[in-house]
């Protein structure tokens, strides 16, 4: 079985936890970029933490290689050319897409220079809005103009660009929302991911809609909304490919893709996850999460691995129903039954009422499904 499941393609995660300011909405693992000499220590550590993990995933072909944050824009072109080539040493890369998430305010002529000779293939831009009075809701450090200008300029150099639209702020206009999707179709922008406000534990607007600020929108609201997204882009010939995800055909991501899948995925730096089939089943991985802590533990174990979970076959079929049914694809129930021991009993009623559809071996949540996925999942596995 194990044999058969990390036969799959490998993606590489990344993670550089440094920005140069810290969005009130996040709830990442990220720090304030002080210390030019604390970085190269973290590069440093990263290569060989990507060392620990080849030797735990043997000889494997990997997919795609995945700068996230933080803002990963923040790395110089020659410490995303030391990270690219330690992954290339280690693996083997042809074809792999290497994708880097980018603040625009980050993106110029030098830096897309450099980001071309370090071997990217794939830029991300956290536009989130081209309102300006969004962007400032949202405490981004870049304006509507910026963004237009560096998606422009992604555009003209990179085969593949994605673009992140946030929705459901307080304040933003249904027309204004339309406008921004009018930009995005303008620029020729093939991959877009839309993400609804959530007010998530310990954020500065947690702390403000807690004292009565609110920041953003009724569930009922950002629903229409996004039905409103969902519609213009299909109607632009995008495919809505997954939950928050849409894409002109060919333009998918193949990094989350390989999450949404179930595949195998190496998790390196500070608070980076991972996921490894070994002999003795599936593996979940977290790293330390301070930078500092990170690179210590590096240095003294060879790894910053603070977490090393064996899933029960029970956790692993879970995960991957929840992640199987989020893509437009389904899931492979043989490949459910590899990882569970036994096949799915699916509860007929489901499909009855259009929320499942069985096609061969793919499982698959219907347009309806997906509105209702956590619900679904849920009635799904019990």
């Amino acid at each position: 079985m194990v044999q058969r499941l990390n036969a799959d393609p490998l993606a590489v995660y990344l993670h550089w936890p440094y920005c140069a300011a810290i969005c009130p909405y996040c709830d990442f693992n990220v720090h304030l970029d002080k210390r030019a000499d604390e970085g190269e220590q973290l590069v440093a550590a990263m290569v060989a933490d990507l060392a620990y993990w080849r030797d735990w995933s043997g000889a494997r072909e990997v997919s795609s290689i995945h700068f996230g944050g933080g803002t990963p824009s923040l790395l110089t072109g020659a410490q995303l050319t030391t990270l690219t080539e330690a992954v290339r040493s280690l693996w083997t890369t042809e074809g792999a897409e290497i994708a880097l998430e980018a603040n625009p305010n980050d993106v110029t002529e030098a830096r897309i220079a450099a980001w071309r000779a370090a071997g990217l293939t794939r830029l991300s831009l956290g536009v989130q809005s081209f309102d300006d009075a969004v962007l400032t809701r949202l405490g981004r450090d870049h304006d509507g103009a910026s963004a237009r200008h560096a998606l422009s300029h992604a555009v003209d150099n990179f085969a593949s660009v994605s673009a992140d639209l946030i929705f459901g702020v307080a304040g933003e206009r249904e027309a204004r929302l339309s406008e921004d999707l009018d930009i995005l179709l303008d620029l020729g922008v093939a991959h877009i991911s839309t993400y609804q406000l959530t007010i998530e534990t310990g954020t500065a607007f947690a702390r403000a809609e807690a004292r009565g600020t609110r920041r953003a929108v009724s569930e009922d609201q950002s629903a229409e909304d996004f039905e409103m997204i969902s519609a213009r882009l299909r109607a632009a010939g995008y495919r809505h490919y997954e939950v928050s995800n849409f894409a002109k055909p060919g333009a998918e991501s193949r990094h989350n893709l390989a999450y949404w899948r179930g595949y195998d995925y190496v998790g390196v730096g500070p608070g980076a996850h991972g996921r490894l089939w070994t002999d003795a089943g599936r593996i979940a991985t977290e790293t330390a999460l301070r930078p500092t802590d990170y690179i210590r533990a590096v240095k003294t174990d060879g790894t910053a691995l603070t977490d090393r979970d064996r899933l029960s076959a029970e956790a692993a079929a879970e995960e991957y129903v929840m992640m199987g049914l989020r893509i437009e694809d389904g899931l492979s129930l043989s490949r459910l039954a590899d990882i569970q021991g036994q096949a799915l009993a699916i509860d007929p009623a489901l499909v009855e009422e259009g929320l499942l559809s069985i096609n061969g071996d793919r499982l698959r949540a219907t347009p309806r499904g997906r509105m209702v996925l956590d619900a679904l999942t849920r009635a799904l596995l019990l």
